[in-house]
């Protein structure tokens, strides 16, 4: 099978195109610009590497035309942001492919309220990207339902793995947080550490992606999460990193406005996000419709991440 995938080079990508090469497909895989993957892998050589600005051609209004010129299959977008962007690649692909997956967010939902939160639950999303995110899905679904645009969206939560960061038990991305925990140092949390993140592996996304297009009849104007089995809260995730490390967690708590006292503007921005949107979302569906069943706990998902960290930079503990 042609399949196209549009900003293959990411995180994401660097897992989900090998996998397809070597399940057989014929893989082009459309980036702004020449860049290696997170991880290198031989199977690149057979991908098709085709550069198109998409920022520049969606200002020509091109883009939706270049794509359909690939004549792909399948076509995976990976980094689509925007309504408008949106609409060009379904005007110009409607009646030309067989499968249209896009990578959305649990950010679609906005705050959580029944928990696990699961894909059918009303939409009330905040701030710029997820609002931006949700007006995407819900316009792809109509277009799905009602003009038989076949569709798939998938909703990742935090994303991590080795030469990615993971959003830390703050709630935003300092590393030095791992390094405290691993020294048995004090570190302060928000609150009282209850909010709770939803990190899943790349390459647990990958297999999604991968499932949804050997299920596409059940895929089909579906939207599922794409997370692992469970959420973690600030002040569990915390306590188990530091055990990880052989350390017993010496965690400080204060209430938010005493909290971002302690912080850059940056770090309080991310933390908000995070525990204001406190993710927890149910991959039943997923599993049922699927048969996603994710290989990464959240914790070995973020184990591996900061132990190729510290490797990185040298850190000893």
């Amino acid at each position: 099978m042609k399949i196209v995938i549009i900003g293959g080079t990411g995180h994401i990508g660097t897992y989900l195109v090998p996998k397809l090469v070597m399940a057989g497909h014929e893989v082009t895989c459309v980036s702004r610009q020449k860049s290696e993957p997170y991880t290198s892998n031989h199977l690149w050589k057979s991908v098709n590497q085709v550069t198109i600005d998409r920022e520049k051609a969606e200002e020509k209004g091109d883009f939706g035309t270049l794509i359909k010129e690939l004549q792909g299959e399948v076509i995976i977008d990976l980094i689509c942001f925007t309504l408008q962007s949106a609409k060009m690649l379904v005007e110009a692909l409607s009646g030309n492919i067989q499968h249209f997956l896009h990578c959305g967010t649990m950010w679609v939902h906005g705050f959580s309220e029944q928990v696990p939160t699961r894909e059918n639950q009303e939409r009330n999303p905040f701030g710029e990207y997820g609002i931006n995110k949700a007006k995407i899905e819900a316009y792809l679904l109509f277009m799905a339902r009602q003009k038989g645009f076949p569709v798939t969206i998938l909703h990742p939560g935090h994303i991590t793995g080795p030469g990615w960061l993971p959003i830390n038990p703050a709630g935003h991305l300092d590393p030095e947080i791992f390094v405290k925990l691993a020294k048995g140092e004090e570190i302060i949390l928000p609150n009282l550490g209850l909010e709770t993140v939803h990190h899943v592996h790349a390459e647990d996304v990958a297999q999604a992606f991968i499932n949804a297009i050997d299920n596409w009849q059940n895929a089909i104007g579906e939207s599922f999460h794409v997370v692992s089995e469970q959420a973690l809260t600030l002040r569990g995730y915390a306590n188990a990193m530091a055990k990880w490390f052989g350390q017993e967690a010496k965690l400080r708590f204060l209430p938010w406005d005493e909290w971002k006292k302690t912080e850059s503007p940056r770090n309080v921005e991310l933390t908000w996000d995070h525990i204001s949107h406190s993710p927890n979302g149910s991959i039943e569906k997923a599993g049922k419709l699927l048969n996603y069943h994710p290989h990464y706990t959240s914790l070995k998902a973020i184990q591996e991440a900061v132990l190729h960290y510290f490797e990185r930079e040298g850190i000893k503990i």
